[in-house]
C-alpha cells in the first residue's frame, strides 16, 4: 500500500449499523400481504421444492389455533432448514432455475409473520426431520435474531402428517388473523374460516396452470379436499376464442403475448360464468394477466392502457415472463405486482388497440340474432338522429293478427298503445343493470297460453307458404320465446300446426 492509499484509510471511519432485531423484524410484517397472497408465497416454496402435492390445513378449534402447509417435495437438511428461515437468504440478482418462484428469500418469514407471530418449519430430507421455530415475542424480549431448534416433535401440530420427504409451515399464534376480533371464540372462528375460504379462489386462480398443465399436475388441497382450477381463459368452454401468440424477444428473455375472448354467459352455467368472473365480477377481472413462470402475478388489468368497458369484458390477455426477466418488471416482494418496462408497454399499447374487438363481436352478435329478420323479433332496432331506439313492431304477426280482430274503431287506439308501450321503455335502468350485472338481466317466463297465441300467429303463414311441420319447427325453434322452452313449445307447435292444417 502505497503513502497515498495507507493515508486515505486512515481517514476512512466505520460504525455498526446491524439493524435491531425488535424493530425490523416488526417491520418485516407489514409488508402488505393478505392472507391469501401470505398462502401464495408459501406454495410457491412448495412448487420450488418439486412438490406434487401441497395442501392447506386448519384447526382453528385447538388450544393453540392453527393454519399449515403440508408439501411433499424434496425438503431440506438441518442447514438448509437453518438457512430458509435467515430473512433475506438469497440475493435476488443471483441466477435461477427457469422454475424457482423465489426471488428475495424473504417470502417465507415475511408472508408467514403478516399473519402470526410464531412460525414453526419442519422438514424432512432423506428421512432425517428438522424443526426450527421464529417467535416474534422471544425476539421482541432479547433483541437477537434467534430462532428456536427443535430436537422434540410431539407437540408440534401435524408433524405426524410428515412421513416422507416434505415440509410442513405452521402459522400459530394467529394475531393478524383473527382481526382484531375480541368478541368470543366461535365470531373469531367463522371470521378465520371465511378468510380461508375466500383464499381458495386465490390459490385456484394463481396456481391453475400447474394444477391442469404438464405430465404431473398439482394436486391442491384443502383439509383433505381437493380444489379444481380457474382457468381465466375458459380455454376449455364451449364458445372460447383466442388469437395466435404474440413474441417480443428482449436483453434478458421473451415476453409471449396471447389474446383470448371468454364464452358468451349464455352458454355457460351460473358456477362457470362466476368462477370466471371470480369475486369482483367480469367488468374488474377482464384485462392483462401476468405469468412469471407459470405462476399468476398480475390477474385482470388493462395497466393503464385501456379502459374497462362492458363490451370488452370478455377479453383477456396472457402475457407470460420468464424469471429472467423479474429486475425489468420491478416484481415485488409478494409477486403481486409489476411494473411494464417501456418496450414491453408499447407492444402492449398497440395489441390493446385491436384485441376488444373479439369481445365486442361476441356480445354484438348476440345482439344482433335478437333483432334479425330471421327470428321474427317483436322489437325492432332502428338508428335514428345517430342513436338507436327500440320499438314494438305493429307488423310483427302477433300483433298485426290480433289487430285485425279489433274492430276498426279500436284498432288506431291500440296502435297507440304498442307505441307508447315502446316509447315508455326504461332506457336508464336497463343502462344501469347492463352496466352491472347482464348476466342477470332476462326475459320473463313465457306461460302454456301465450306460447299457443304466439304460435297461431306465426304457424299459418308457415303452412301457406307450402312448409312441411319439421321445415316450421326448424324456423320457429331459433325465436327466444319458443327456444327457453323448447320441451314445452316443440309439442304445443305441432298442436298448432294441425290445427290450422285441418281447419
Amino acid at each position: 500500500m502505497n503513502l497515498e492509499d495507507r493515508a486515505q484509510s486512515a481517514t476512512i471511519r466505520t460504525a455498526d449499523a446491524t439493524p435491531y432485531a425488535a424493530s425490523l423484524i416488526q417491520s418485516l410484517r407489514d409488508i402488505g400481504y393478505s392472507c391469501e397472497t401470505a398462502l401464495a408465497d408459501i406454495v410457491d416454496n412448495s412448487i420450488t421444492a418439486g412438490a406434487g402435492s401441497v395442501e392447506i390445513l386448519s384447526d382453528l378449534s385447538a388450544s393453540e389455533p392453527s393454519v399449515a402447509v403440508l408439501d411433499d417435495g424434496r425438503g431440506m437438511t438441518a442447514d438448509e432448514l437453518v438457512e430458509a428461515m435467515r430473512p433475506g437468504s438469497r440475493n435476488p440478482l443471483e441466477d435461477r432455475h427457469a422454475d424457482d418462484l423465489g426471488r428475495f428469500g424473504l417470502g417465507l418469514k415475511s408472508a408467514s409473520f403478516s399473519q402470526c407471530k410464531r412460525l414453526t418449519v419442519l422438514t424432512r430430507r432423506h428421512g432425517v426431520l428438522s424443526g426450527a421455530t421464529w417467535d416474534l415475542d422471544a425476539v421482541a424480549r432479547t433483541n437477537r435474531w434467534e430462532i428456536e431448534l427443535h430436537d422434540d416433535f410431539g407437540s408440534i401440530p401435524w408433524h405426524d402428517r410428515l412421513t416422507g420427504d416434505g415440509t410442513l409451515v405452521i402459522w400459530r399464534s394467529l394475531d393478524r388473523l383473527w382481526g382484531g376480533i375480541e368478541n368470543g371464540d366461535s365470531e373469531q372462528i367463522r371470521h378465520v374460516n371465511r378468510i380461508l375460504s375466500q383464499s381458495e379462489h386465490h390459490l385456484r386462480l394463481v396456481f391453475h396452470r400447474f394444477m391442469s398443465e404438464g405430465r404431473a399436475p398439482l394436486t391442491l388441497l384443502r383439509n383433505g379436499r381437493r380444489l379444481d382450477p380457474i382457468d381465466p381463459f375458459g380455454t376449455k368452454l364451449p364458445g372460447h376464442q383466442y388469437d395466435r401468440m404474440d413474441r417480443l424477444e428482449m436483453s434478458l428473455g421473451t415476453v409471449e403475448f396471447q389474446a383470448h375472448t371468454l364464452p358468451h354467459h349464455s352458454g355457460l352455467t351460473k358456477a362457470q360464468w362466476d368462477d370466471l368472473g371470480g369475486p369482483e365480477g367480469h367488468l374488474r377481472s377482464q384485462g392483462f394477466y401476468v405469468y412469471r413462470g407459470r405462476r399468476l402475478i398480475i390477474a385482470g388489468s388493462w395497466l393503464g392502457l385501456a379502459r374497462q368497458l362492458e363490451l370488452t369484458k370478455l377479453c383477456r390477455v396472457r402475457v407470460d415472463i420468464p424469471n429472467t426477466m423479474d429486475p425489468e418488471w420491478k416484481i415485488d416482494v409478494k409477486k403481486a405486482s409489476a411494473q411494464l418496462p417501456p418496450k414491453v408497454r408499447e407492444r402492449m399499447r398497440r395489441l390493446v388497440e385491436n384485441l376488444p374487438q373479439t369481445s365486442k363481436r361476441t356480445y354484438q352478435r348476440k345482439g344482433r340474432r335478437l333483432v334479425d329478420q330471421e327470428y321474427l323479433p317483436i322489437w325492432s332496432r332502428i338508428q335514428k338522429d345517430g342513436g338507436i331506439i327500440y320499438r314494438p313492431d305493429p307488423a310483427h304477426p302477433l300483433i298485426a293478427a290480433f289487430s285485425d280482430k279489433l274492430p276498426m274503431a279500436l284498432q288506431d287506439e291500440f296502435a297507440t298503445i304498442v307505441a307508447a308501450i315502446g316509447s315508455a321503455m326504461p332506457v336508464a335502468s336497463l343502462h344501469a343493470d347492463f352496466a352491472g350485472n347482464p348476466e342477470d338481466v332476462r326475459a320473463d317466463d313465457s306461460d302454456e297460453a301465450m306460447l299457443i297465441q304466439y304460435a297461431r300467429a306465426l304457424v299459418p303463414g308457415f303452412v301457406q307458404a307450402g312448409m312441411s311441420d319439421e321445415e316450421i319447427l326448424d324456423h320457429l325453434h331459433p325465436i327466444e320465446l319458443f327456444r327457453s322452452r323448447w320441451d314445452l313449445s316443440h309439442g304445443l307447435i305441432r298442436d298448432v300446426v294441425n290445427e290450422v292444417r285441418n281447419v
